[in-house]
C-alpha cells in the first residue's frame, strides 16, 4: 500500500526504523493482522496472532489507546514471542503506536530498532505520525 510505505519514510525521518510493521485489529477475531511489513520474507503481509484479552499489551494499545515504549531487549522479550527473529534483525528497541480513527482502534504501528534508540520524545513523534495509517487501515476493514 501506497500510503503505508509513505508513512514508513515519514517514521524513518522523523524517529529512525529497522523493521516496520503495520497491524490491523480484528475485533470479531480478537487478532491482529499484518497489512504492511518492511521485511515481508521475516513478517510476511497476512500473518495474523491471536492477542489474550489478559495481555497487558492488547489492553494498553487497544483498549486504552495507549502507546508502548521498549527501550531494550529486555523489554522486547517480555512482550514478543519472536524476539531472537527480532534481535537476528539488529532490533532492540520498540515503538507500538495504536492507530485510532474517531475513537475507534483501527491497528498498530510496530516500529522497531537498536536498542537504547527510543525515547518518550520518539513515542511522541510515532503518535503524531500514527493518524497517517488510519485511511488505509479503514480501507482495508471490509477485507480483513
Amino acid at each position: 500500500m501506497t500510503e503505508l510505505s509513505t508513512l514508513e519514510d515519514q517514521v524513518r525521518a522523523a524517529i529512525g526504523v529497522r523493521l516496520f510493521t503495520v497491524l490491523a485489529w480484528v475485533p470479531q477475531r480478537r487478532a491482529m493482522r499484518r497489512v504492511y511489513s518492511s521485511h515481508p520474507e521475516q513478517y510476511p503481509v497476512g500473518g495474523e496472532k491471536s492477542v489474550e484479552i489478559s495481555s497487558g499489551w492488547l489492553e494498553r494499545c487497544v483498549v486504552k489507546q495507549e502507546p508502548y515504549l521498549g527501550p531494550d531487549r529486555a523489554a522486547v522479550r517480555e512482550v514478543f514471542a519472536d524476539h531472537e527473529l527480532i534481535d537476528s534483525l539488529g532490533c532492540g528497541a520498540v515503538i507500538n503506536v495504536p492507530v485510532v480513527d474517531e475513537g475507534e482502534t483501527l491497528g498498530a504501528l510496530n516500529i522497531l530498532d537498536a536498542e537504547g534508540r527510543y525515547d518518550e520524545a520518539s513515542v511522541a513523534a510515532a503518535v503524531k505520525l500514527a493518524p497517517l495509517a488510519a485511511p488505509a487501515l479503514r480501507a482495508l476493514a471490509s477485507e480483513l
